[in-house]
């Protein structure tokens, strides 16, 4: 049979943005958004709260959204800011981000009915980078969401290690890979004992750490620790994204209560199949098709 959804209502909170190339080509991405588009692929329809400008960005990203069948309803336009845009530099080969700020995404507006009976609730840090959109988010929490995840995602100069550990105490599941625990957490102790310590700390219920090449390890506030480490056979075409088509598998394995670590393998076979792909989603249903047969997702 399938599974059953357990929530009556998913909310994402945070960027949506264009990330504009050296070449000239522009991507859709921002992580809020491409973790909800990969949640609306699997039958979830989260609801974005977020914000464009009112310009042709704007309406692209709307556009997609309605294509998709997203649910758009909390999605706001600014007047005064321009649609999210991150510039992307290659010095040396090696890429820099310049997310302009402001964008229309820093000034997330709030109406209550968006977030009224969220019982799930995902929000990335990098939303949070101005104290506008800190206090929205502190509004919608109040409606007291059952389970709230936290991706880390830090750029600089974007992130001060106070308002990180502020919000880590306010999450139940923290998602981080390796360089953001070493800057945030600096410590000889090996992993375990090291997550093993930020759920005690922080009463989370869990903690999941993505380590690139070498996969992703997950420990719950039971003492629970799996690993799971990918294919060396994967092809590897773009990894931009690999990380939110994770997190968005590991939001269904929750709602969906399935074994932790039937969780984490299906979140590490999802992104070893978005790294194949130009791109961190995918516009072809059938691309999610397999998925969503053999997870039983119908």
């Amino acid at each position: 049979m399938p599974s059953q959804t357990m929530i009556s209502k998913l909310c994402i909170f945070g960027e949506v943005l264009f990330d504009h190339f050296p070449d000239g080509k522009s991507v859709l991405g921002g992580a809020p958004f491409n973790v909800a588009w990969h949640l609306q692929a699997f039958g979830l329809a989260p609801v974005l709260i977020s914000q464009v400008g009112d310009d042709d960005a704007g309406r692209k990203i709307r556009q997609a959204m309605t294509q998709w069948q997203m649910d758009s309803s909390a999605l706001n336009t600014d007047q005064q800011y321009a649609t999210g845009r991150v510039d992307i530099k290659l010095i040396n080969d090696e890429p820099e981000y310049d997310i302009v700020s402001p964008s229309a995404w820093d000034s997330i507006s709030h109406h209550p009915a968006h977030a009224a009976g969220c019982e799930f609730l995902y929000h990335g840090s990098l939303a949070l980078r101005h104290q506008h959109n800190r206090t929205v988010l502190e509004s919608i929490m109040s409606s007291k969401a059952e389970t709230v995840l936290l991706d880390v995602n830090l750029r600089s100069p974007w992130w001060n290690r106070d308002q990180i550990l502020h919000m880590i105490a306010a999450c139940d599941w923290l998602k981080l890979n390796i360089d953001e625990l070493n800057l945030l957490f600096p410590s000889n102790a090996s992993l375990r004992m090291r997550m093993q310590a930020l759920i005690e700390q922080n009463g989370l219920k869990g903690i999941l750490l993505t380590r690139g090449s070498a996969g992703a390890e997950l420990m719950s506030a039971n003492g629970d620790w799996h690993q799971v480490t990918p294919d060396r056979a994967v092809e590897i075409v773009d990894t931009v994204g690999a990380g939110d088509a994770f997190t968005a598998v590991i939001i269904t394995g929750l709602i969906r209560q399935w074994p932790i670590e039937t969780t984490l393998q299906r979140a590490q076979l999802f992104a070893s199949k978005i790294v194949g792909q130009r791109g961190a989603t995918v516009a072809e249903r059938s691309f999610y098709q397999t998925f969503i047969q053999q997870w039983s997702l119908q």
